[in-house]
């Protein structure tokens, strides 16, 4: 059993863009095949250039604000309540387009190579 706060959670930068601040609540090795459940909070105009990883994908949940998500040059609104999940291999940025902090948790899966 884990128990984890986030008031009580360090805040670090995020490895996509380090002006990101994030609060990892779990990590690689806390349980199977997860990677990390994180929340960040991305100020207005900030953004997570597009990337995408090869061993995981990741689910995304606004908790507030606004921005969009490009998946594989298509994209998806980011607004309180949306669930996004981006799949293995999906290039992937996100941008907060809003006035406001948009708060973002979310996880990755492990994915194990074919």
């Amino acid at each position: 059993m884990k128990h984890i706060h986030l008031d009580r959670t360090p805040k670090e930068p995020v490895s996509h863009n380090p002006a990101i601040q994030k609060q990892v609540m779990l990590r690689l090795g806390d349980l199977p095949h997860l990677t990390n459940f994180s929340q960040a909070r991305f100020a207005p105009g900030q953004f997570a250039p597009a990337h995408a990883h090869a061993d995981m994908c990741e689910v995304f949940f606004v908790e507030s604000g606004s921005g969009e998500i490009e998946v594989n040059q298509q994209i998806y609104s980011l607004t309180a309540g949306a669930c996004i999940a981006v799949e293995q291999g999906e290039v992937h940025e996100v941008r907060n387009t809003g006035s406001e902090e948009l708060v973002l948790t979310y996880f990755g899966l492990r994915v194990e190579s074919a």
